[in-house]
């Protein structure tokens, strides 16, 4: 197969819009129609306006910490050359992990302005938050990027953009996991009624893990490369310390509501 998807989905004049964001409005309004049934059902303890409080501000913690996070865990010596691009969000270059910190930061201000337990909050939006991971690697499938190392297996996809070696749908890898399967699980979890914190722990074991396993087979970014032992990436060596966390939360905080 090779990839030949136009990333524009629709030109009014000199003005695009990409497939892009459009994958971004579909995870928002997802996530704002699943949340608010979760909230008409009392599966979380806040109100319908109190849904839209902490959506916006998880949409700052996503923007902010996502650029950020990049700008310091991928591009760090530009970044202290040029401080002002932290600021060129068109420029493109976001970081899941520094949008993870972005969005805790958000949850613990909404937790502490309305004196929620933190824990139900996280575990609410976590289990939510696999539908944005879905969309957002559909999203750079569709742009051509993030692809991964050559292969030889009959689903691998040639992206002229690179060269004409056929190459594994990392992107694709991520969607199917770290989307449709870790929703599947965080929500059956969710749904059960835990007490606080185990969704938020399996969130972080189960996405450090996949997340950490198919970057072996993609290509790491061409600035940076490999961190540790030549086979390490940026994206693993940031896993580490959430999946320790994830374990750490089933450890000591399961059973506290």
């Amino acid at each position: 197969m090779t990839h030949s998807i136009d990333p524009i989905f629709i030109t009014i004049g000199s003005f695009h819009i990409y497939w892009y964001g459009i994958m971004y409005l579909i995870a928002f309004i997802s996530v704002w129609f699943l949340g608010n049934i979760y909230v008409s059902k009392s599966l979380v303890s806040i109100s319908r306006d109190q849904f839209s409080d902490l959506i916006f501000f998880s949409f700052l913690g996503v923007l902010f910490g996502g650029r950020i996070g990049y700008c310091f865990f991928y591009n760090f010596t530009f970044t202290v050359e040029n401080p002002l691009s932290l600021l060129f969000i068109w420029e493109g270059g976001m970081s899941f992990h520094g949008g993870f910190l972005g969005v805790l930061i958000s949850i613990y201000y909404f937790c502490k302005k309305n004196s929620i337990n933190f824990f139900q909050i996280s575990d609410f939006v976590t289990a939510l938050t696999p539908i944005g991971l879905f969309t957002g690697r559909i999203g750079n499938f569709i742009n051509g990027e993030l692809w991964g190392k050559p292969t030889e297996t009959f689903w691998g996809i040639i992206f002229p953009s690179v060269d004409m070696i056929p190459r594994h749908p990392t992107q694709i890898y991520e969607a199917v996991f770290e989307g449709i399967i870790l929703f599947i699980i965080l929500n059956i979890l969710y749904l059960k009624k835990l007490n606080f914190s185990v969704v938020t722990a399996f969130f972080l074991i189960f996405y450090s893990a996949f997340r950490f396993s198919i970057e072996f087979f993609r290509v790491p970014d061409s600035h940076i490369g490999y961190i540790v032992f030549n086979w390490v990436t940026m994206g693993q060596l940031l896993c580490l310390p959430m999946f320790l966390l994830g374990i750490y939360l089933l450890q000591t905080k399961k059973g506290n509501n």
